[in-house]
């Protein structure tokens, strides 16, 4: 651990804040996040980049109890690594590096939590956890199918993360939650697939429930892209799609994760600047303690 710690130095950037209750220092730890300031296939409004910072920032805001899951963070030993010195332009050295510091995470037995940063990042963390746990399952909380086969160019856009994604992963299991925009193609992959599951605003997340239920026990890897949410509760992302979820359908999906091995996950999408009230911070930060909190009881549970 000494040696990575030598070494992480230059594989993180450690300059500005640090999530709260969250150590430098990896002895002990289980649970690691870093972040990914990159939005280089923004193909709407960018900012993404500034995501990891923000978060970091207004955590402090917070409490670090949650009363819905009853943890808090002070009880956590977490360390947060710092962002990855990424390069400017294409995205697959990118992708290549968040695969590289992921798989760093693994081979010392610490979960990783990626903070965005574009969606992009999300298929470089699944291959290096997919190589760890061969019966992994995708869970994808997202306003965007991101099953395009290409977009701008580009077959690692954040618009095709998803499809990315699958070619990567073994089990090919993906459930998808929140889907309201996409393409025909993508939607027509969605039925074929079978991977839509519908939540109901307001109610239990019962559907999503009985999906995962064959599942228990099996590695989850969650990525939530923060425009899930509807654009009056967080403006503060990219691509904001009306018709979204609120905080309550957010706590109901929770209820149903809490019961599964969570293994590793990434949160996405957040571009602070263009909310200046910093409600869309906030709650980032708020999403990022809440899959903290249920990566330490996979690891309680496991």
């Amino acid at each position: 651990m000494k040696g990575f710690q030598k070494e992480g130095k230059h594989l993180f950037n450690q300059d500005g804040g640090i999530f709260m209750g969250a150590k430098r220092l990896i002895q002990n730890s289980k649970i690691g996040l870093f972040g990914v300031p990159y939005d280089g296939t923004t193909s709407f409004r960018p900012g993404a980049r500034f995501g990891p910072s923000a978060i970091r920032e207004t955590s402090n805001g917070l409490e670090t109890y949650c009363p819905q899951l009853d943890l808090d963070l002070n009880d956590i030993n977490f360390t947060d690594f710092g962002s990855l010195d990424i390069p400017f332009g294409d995205p697959e050295p990118v992708i290549k590096l968040v695969k590289n510091a992921t798989k760093k995470l693994l081979d010392l037995n610490i979960k990783p939590l990626i903070l965005g940063g574009e969606h992009s990042i999300t298929s470089g963390s699944v291959a290096a956890v997919a190589e760890n746990y061969h019966d992994l399952i995708l869970v994808q909380l997202d306003a965007h199918a991101d099953l395009r086969n290409d977009w701008l160019g580009s077959n690692y856009n954040h618009a095709c993360t998803m499809t990315k994604c699958l070619e990567i992963l073994p089990s090919k299991k993906l459930f998808q939650l929140g889907i309201r925009s996409g393409t025909r193609k993508e939607f027509e992959r969605i039925q074929e697939e079978k991977s839509l599951i519908i939540h109901e605003k307001d109610k239990p997340a019962t559907n999503l429930d009985k999906a995962l239920n064959p599942f228990l026990g099996k590695p989850i890897y969650l990525t939530i892209d923060l425009d899930w949410f509807d654009p009056s509760l967080l403006p503060g992302t990219g691509t904001p799609e009306p018709g979204g979820y609120f905080w309550n359908d957010f706590a109901a999906i929770l209820n149903v994760l809490k019961k599964h091995q969570i293994v590793a996950g990434d949160i996405v999408e957040l571009a602070p600047q263009l909310d200046q009230t910093g409600i869309s911070s906030i709650l980032a930060a708020k999403v990022t303690r809440s899959i903290l909190m249920l990566l330490n009881l996979s690891i309680k549970n496991n």
